[in-house]
Parts: structure tokens; C-alpha cells; sequence
């Protein structure tokens, strides 16, 4: 699929070669030879006919004939990890589809921001906690979030810690949507309580008794259902920032099909906006490997810098290779976005569209807490919206961090939180994230946009 365009060969260690932001500064070069050492002789996460798969769905999320729902935790957690927890996440996942599906009458992509997003980039290597500088936070691959200076020292042993709790999760996953309960006969069932209760819940009902008198006619018209697996199960694939270079490089093999290589730590793998640089590490490592990439793009993006980024990663156009997730803020998209759109357009370049709401409308509350507004996250919905359609485009997704729990982390939505009760249920380990209910009440938002 992607070829390299210098004449120098692409090796899993090239980017050593190149600058590496965003790097944890290991404190004992030995010991992380030997964890990378034992990562790379345990079995990959997924495999490279998986990421093929994903590469040919988001292909046609490229060419306008489906829409990516890119949705997870800001950064999993070591401390909060439990079944309960991912299949509620999972549910949540399920139900957006649902309505994207049912609203917008085109597949629906589901990416999962899950079993490896565990590292954050930060925007300062430390940070004062009472009268010390202690190094900032990292995610749980890297340090721990105990405000205590030990706690912050990085320790490669997390990272095979993250591919041990990747594995389990990774497990279930596998088994919940393939093993009866993504099941659209199940529909109702993923219907959490605070959600059911809820108008937002209620319009979903209303979807899911639509689903299940469609069934009935089908099966009335002798229809055999239970030979379409597409009713009784589920594509879900996995994603995360591929930040910290020594565990990607770990877990990139050589396919034995194809002689190419892939990250086997995902199906999906994204840059962010800190480590784009295009003579960077990340950009170095991610041009190699073979799995579908992203990269997520900010307001200081150029069209002649998004242009290049294209060239650097996916020089032979392949559609569903490459996704540019947008960041702009709910006060720049208008200004930011349609440029990049014609620029991108007019050299042919087979990107998929996605929209990350979230990122760019962050900022730290009276009490101390980072959150979003909800308004803000749909109003830049509806300005990523508006620029494709008057460029001509196709809006391919959304990206957005969200959890199954109920949560009180990003102001306003149905239940109209306040900031003065953001420390109610406060619990991310990083980032806001929607609870059930916003992130339900979001999708119907964006259904309404695509159906317009």
C-alpha cells in the first residue's frame, strides 16, 4: 500500500534518526531495552487483514459513501479498568451509531479511542503541585497521576502493563460485538438507565422500535435474518495516538501475506497536532507502516502544511489511508477550515474529513477544572458542516472523548451542568469527556447535519 519516497528503506526504527517530541525521559536506558525487547517477542493486538479491513471502510468514507464515528476515553486508565466500564463505553458507541445509521441512511465507521490510548502529550514537561515542580503527567503508560514526585518518574514496565490491560480489553471487546450483544435484536437493551429516562433516551426508543418493526417485516417477507450477520454483529476497531514511539516500534511486524509492515498495537493509529512535524519522529514512523493513519490538524495549519503532510503520508493516494481530524475551536473553524478543504480537494488528495469538537474549545473553569461547553462542541460540529458544504465536500465523522459513566465534566447539554457542580462526578484522568447522555444527544445533533 504506501511506499516510501526516498531511497533510503523504512526500518520500525527509522525515526530514532529524527527529533522525538513528546518523549518520556526513561530514567533507566537498561531496563527499557529489556521491556522493548519483551514486547516485541509477545503476539500483536490485531492483525494486519483487520487493518486492511478498516483501511477499505474508511475508503469509503472518503469517497462520501459512509461516516466515521471515532469515540473513546481522553485516556485510559490503570486504576479504572473493569468490564462493566467497557461494555458501558461500548454501549454508548453502539447507540451513536444507531442514530447516525438510522438519521443519515450511510454506513457507519466505528473507531473505538480504546485498548492503547494511555499516553497524553502535555504542554509543559512539569508542573507545580503546592511548593515542588514535579514532571507532568503523562498517562498511565508512562507515570502515574499521583501528585507525589516518585509517582511521576516514568517506568517502562507501564508499557507492557498497557499491553497486558490493551489485551483484556481488547478480549471483550471482541466478545461483545461478536458474541450476541451488539446484536440489533438488542437494541433496546443498550438503553442505559440515566439514558432511557431521558428525552434523548426516549427519541432512541423511538429509533429502536423502528429497528425492530423493520425486522419484523423482513422476517414476514421470509427474509431469513438470522443468516445476515451484519444484524447480529458488529465491525469495531481500535485506535490511539501513537506517541510513545518505543511501544509502537515494539509492536510493528512484518505481515506474512504481504512482506509490508504494520503497528500491531491497533488498527488505526493518529499523530497529533504537538508531533506533526514532517521531519519528526512521529511522521518518520507512521509513514511505514501500512495500518489506515490520522493526523489530527490545528488552527496554525496552512493549506501548503496540510498539503505536504498529505504527500508525506500517503504519496500514493490510497483512499481510507489517511484521516485529518480537525481541531480548530467553535471560533476558528469558519475561518480555518475552508481552505484547507479546496487546497486538499484540488490535488486530489482521498482524505476522510473528521471533526474533533473537542479539543479546541478547552479551558480551565473557576474551580480549577479543565471542561468544554457543549454549545461550543456543536457549534463547531455545525461550522465543519457548513465549510464542506460549501466547498463541495463530504463531512466524513466525528471524533470525541466520551465515557459510559455519569459523569459531570463538560458544562451544559440536556442536563445543563453548571460549573459549580463540575466536582460532583469529576473522575477523568485527563481531559472533560461527554457522559452518556451528551454524547446520545450529540449524535442526534449530527445526524440532523448530515440528514441536511
Amino acid at each position: 500500500m504506501t511506499r516510501r519516497p526516498t531511497s533510503t528503506p523504512w526500518t520500525p526504527d527509522s525515526w530514532r534518526s529524527r527529533p522525538a517530541a513528546q518523549q518520556p525521559v526513561w530514567p533507566d536506558e537498561g531496563e527499557l531495552k529489556r521491556v522493548h525487547a519483551q514486547l516485541a517477542g509477545l503476539p500483536p493486538l490485531v492483525f494486519a487483514g483487520e487493518a486492511r479491513h478498516l483501511t477499505r471502510a474508511l475508503g469509503q468514507a472518503a469517497e462520501g459513501r459512509a461516516f466515521v464515528l471515532q469515540a473513546g476515553d481522553c485516556a485510559e486508565s490503570f486504576s479504572e479498568f473493569s468490564a462493566d466500564a467497557i461494555r458501558d463505553k461500548l454501549k454508548v458507541i453502539l447507540q451513536m451509531a444507531v442514530v447516525l445509521t438510522y438519521g443519515s441512511g450511510v454506513p457507519v465507521v466505528k473507531v473505538g479511542r480504546i485498548a492503547g490510548q494511555f499516553a497524553k502529550p502535555r504542554s509543559s514537561p512539569t508542573e507545580q503541585v503546592g511548593d515542588q515542580v514535579i514532571e507532568s503527567f503523562r498517562g498511565h503508560m508512562v507515570n502515574d497521576d499521583l501528585p507525589e514526585r516518585s509517582a511521576r518518574v516514568p517506568d517502562p514496565n507501564r508499557l507492557v502493563a498497557a499491553y497486558q490491560q490493551s489485551v483484556s480489553t481488547l478480549n471483550l471487546l471482541r466478545a461483545f460485538t461478536k458474541g450476541g450483544f451488539a446484536d440489533l435484536s438488542q437494541v433496546h437493551a443498550w438503553n442505559q438507565q440515566f439514558v432511557a429516562s431521558s428525552a434523548e433516551g426516549q427519541q432512541f426508543e423511538d429509533i429502536a422500535e423502528g429497528i425492530d418493526r423493520a425486522l419484523r417485516f423482513m422476517a414476514a417477507c421470509g427474509i431469513n435474518l438470522t443468516a445476515e450477520d451484519s444484524l447480529h454483529e458488529v465491525d469495531f476497531w481500535t485506535s490511539h495516538e501513537a506517541l510513545i514511539l518505543d511501544y509502537e516500534e515494539a509492536l510493528t511486524r512484518r505481515d506474512s501475506l504481504t512482506e509490508e509492515w504494520y503497528d500491531c498495537s491497533a488498527h488505526m493509529l493518529w499523530v497529533g497536532e504537538r508531533t506533526r512535524q514532517l521531519d519528526g519522529a512521529h511522521c518518520e514512523f507512521l509513514s511505514g507502516i501500512n495500518n489506515p493513519i490520522g493526523s489530527k490538524i490545528g488552527p496554525s495549519a496552512t493549506a501548503d502544511d496540510v498539503i505536504d503532510l498529505c504527500e508525506r503520508l500517503n504519496p500514493q493516494r490510497v483512499p481510507g489511508r489517511l484521516t485529518l481530524i480537525t481541531r480548530f475551536g467553535v471560533d476558528a473553524i469558519d475561518r480555518a477550515l475552508p481552505p484547507l478543504l479546496r487546497a486538499v480537494r484540488d490535488q486530489g488528495h482521498p482524505v476522510v474529513w473528521v471533526c474533533d469538537p473537542m479539543h479546541g474549545n478547552t479551558f480551565t473553569a473557576e474551580g480549577g477544572q479543565k471542561t468544554r461547553r457543549f454549545d461550543d462542541i456543536i457549534g463547531e460540529l455545525k461550522g465543519f458542516f457548513r465549510a464542506h458544504q460549501s466547498e463541495g465536500t463530504w463531512p466524513g465523522g466525528v471524533h470525541v472523548e466520551l465515557t459510559g459513566d455519569d459523569v459531570t465534566e463538560c458544562l451544559g447539554g440536556v442536563e445543563d451542568i453548571v460549573e459549580g457542580q463540575l466536582h460532583q462526578r469529576y473522575t477523568t484522568t485527563c481531559d472533560p469527556r461527554l457522559n452518556a447522555r451528551q454524547a446520545l444527544d450529540l449524535a442526534f445533533g449530527v445526524a440532523e447535519l448530515l440528514r441536511s
